[in-house]
C-alpha cells in the first residue's frame, strides 16, 4: 500500500509538472517569452503610429496530433468609466472600425517563436463585444479565430513556443476632423485563453495559464492600485457558430 501511495504521488507530481509547462504569452513586438515590452505609449499628437503590434503565443501541452485551429479570447479594460471611442473597432458604426488588423502570418516576422501556421492560416476577428460584463462600460471582449485546412494539420512540440496571432493597429482618427476620443486613456489588454482545436473526436486543448505574461498595457494601463485586472473567465459558448463562418 505504501509503495502504491508513493507511486500515485509521483504520478500526480509528474502530471502537474507536465500540465504547468503549457501556457500563453502576450507581448508588444514579439512573443511574450522573448524580452518584449509589456507597455506601449503613444503621444496621440498625430495619426501616424508605428510599431503597435501585439503578439500572442503559446507553449502547447503534450499529446497533440493534428492542430486545425486556434480560438483566442482577449479582454480589454480602460481606466476611464467607459471604453474610449479610440478603442472601438470591428462593429458597424464604431469610430475606428478598420484601425485594428489581426493576422496569423508570421512568415515575415516576428521571428522569436516558431511558426506553426507557415502562412496557411485563415480567419480573423469574429467578435467585438462591449457588453461582456453587464454594467461594466469600460470593458469589452474580442474573439479571434484562425484555422488551417485539415490536410495541413499536424502536431506541435510541447517544448517549443508558437506564434498564434498578432494584432497591429494604426493611428487613424487620433487627431483632426473626425478624431476619436480616448487615445491617452490607459487600457489593459489581457489574453484570456487560446484553445487549440483538433479534428472531431480527437480532443481540443484550452490553455489559460500564463507562461510568462498574458497581458499588455497601453499608456500604462493601471486600473486603480492593483494594476491590470484579472481577466473575466471566458464563456465556453458560441464557438460552433463562430467556426461555421469559416467553413
Amino acid at each position: 500500500m505504501k509503495k502504491l501511495l508513493l507511486l500515485c504521488g509521483a504520478l500526480l507530481a509528474f502530471s502537474a509538472t507536465a500540465a504547468s509547462a503549457a501556457g500563453i504569452n502576450f507581448g508588444w513586438g514579439d512573443c511574450g517569452a522573448a524580452p518584449t515590452t509589456a507597455n506601449k505609449s503613444f503621444a496621440c499628437t498625430s495619426n501616424t503610429l508605428s510599431g503597435a503590434i501585439m503578439v500572442g503565443s503559446f507553449i502547447p501541452p503534450a499529446g497533440t496530433t493534428a492542430i486545425t485551429g486556434a480560438e483566442i479570447v482577449i479582454d480589454l479594460q480602460s481606466a476611464s468609466p467607459t471604453l474610449p471611442a479610440w478603442w472601438q473597432f470591428k462593429n458597424t458604426g464604431t469610430c475606428r472600425i478598420t484601425a485594428f488588423s489581426p493576422s496569423a502570418d508570421f512568415t515575415g516576422g516576428p521571428a522569436l517563436c516558431n511558426d506553426y501556421w507557415a502562412g496557411q492560416a485563415f480567419g480573423g476577428f469574429t467578435q467585438f463585444d462591449p457588453a461582456i460584463v453587464p454594467g461594466a462600460l469600460n470593458r469589452a471582449r474580442v474573439k479571434v479565430l484562425y484555422a488551417v485546412a485539415p490536410a495541413s494539420a499536424g502536431p506541435v512540440d510541447e517544448t517549443l513556443e508558437y506564434g498564434a496571432f498578432k494584432v497591429s493597429f494604426n493611428g487613424t482618427k487620433t487627431v483632426g476632423t473626425g478624431a476619436c476620443a480616448g487615445c491617452l486613456d490607459p487600457v489593459c489588454i489581457v489574453l484570456n485563453e487560446i484553445q487549440l482545436t483538433q479534428p472531431a473526436g480527437v480532443g481540443n486543448y484550452r490553455i489559460q495559464n500564463p507562461a510568462e505574461r498574458n497581458y499588455v498595457t497601453w499608456q500604462g494601463g493601471a486600473i486603480g492600485s492593483g494594476g491590470c485586472p484579472a481577466a473575466t473567465p471566458a464563456r465556453n459558448t458560441t464557438w460552433g457558430s463562430v467556426k461555421s463562418l469559416y467553413r
